[in-house]
């Protein structure tokens, strides 16, 4: 009997050794995924659904090819002093290793031409297999270019826009800094400095490299 109730009363701080051990293993674990992410593989592999004040500037070959309707929409808009600019920009991670790489967060900072245009966050759970599995991580851009280049000729800023569309005569170059954070029990633990993704394209990139094309 007396046997009995010494585990009855061990019990409890078995149970909390326990839970304590898989907690450490959780957050173990959590850190992991943390260092593994700084090991995986970054790209920026797409610009998708790229409008300019709300015209579809991504199925044309051409500036020319603008119809005169949608170029007065462009036009009128920067006359009304806003020219819009949104497209969802695609960075591709890949996980070489044998461990699963994950972040609660994602801050982010996007250049376009060494310009810094707009900052943001993605709050969302991302998770990148291991043993080279790839995850795509859309980030949403929404930003006004007559705003964001003030003080610049209205053409120049039009043309700004073209360009990101690979409809000018020179590549333009992206890069986004990015800061993850994953969360450990409940602390957040961020990454230290910023992983930096850089890529050219434009008329002759696309054709020619490997770098991100326009889909």
């Amino acid at each position: 009997m007396m046997k009995i109730n010494r585990l009855k009363k061990c019990f409890p701080y078995t149970l909390l050794g326990l839970t304590l051990l898989l907690s450490s293993c959780g957050l173990f674990e959590q850190v992991g995924q943390m260092a593994t992410l700084a090991k995986c593989e970054f790209k920026l592999k797409s610009v998708q659904q790229l409008t300019l004040a709300g015209v579809n500037i991504q199925s044309i070959k051409s500036i020319s090819d603008l119809g005169l309707i949608d170029a007065g929409v462009i036009t009128a808009s920067m006359a009304g002093g806003k020219l819009p600019l949104s497209f969802t920009l695609n960075i591709e991670a890949k996980n070489p290793n044998d461990q699963l790489a994950a972040m609660n967060r994602l801050d982010w900072i996007l250049f376009i031409d060494d310009i810094e245009m707009i900052q943001g966050v993605l709050e969302e759970r991302i998770q990148i297999p291991a043993g080279g599995g790839t995850t795509v991580i859309p980030l949403n851009m929404n930003m006004d270019l007559k705003k964001v280049l003030s003080g610049k000729s209205a053409e120049t800023i039009i043309n700004f826009g073209f360009n990101l569309a690979g409809l000018g005569g020179e590549p333009t170059r992206i890069t986004v800094k990015a800061k993850p954070t994953i969360m450990v029990g409940t602390r957040e633990i961020v990454y230290p400095g910023y992983i930096s993704i850089t890529t050219k394209y434009g008329n002759e990139s696309d054709s020619k490299s490997g770098n991100i094309k326009l889909n």
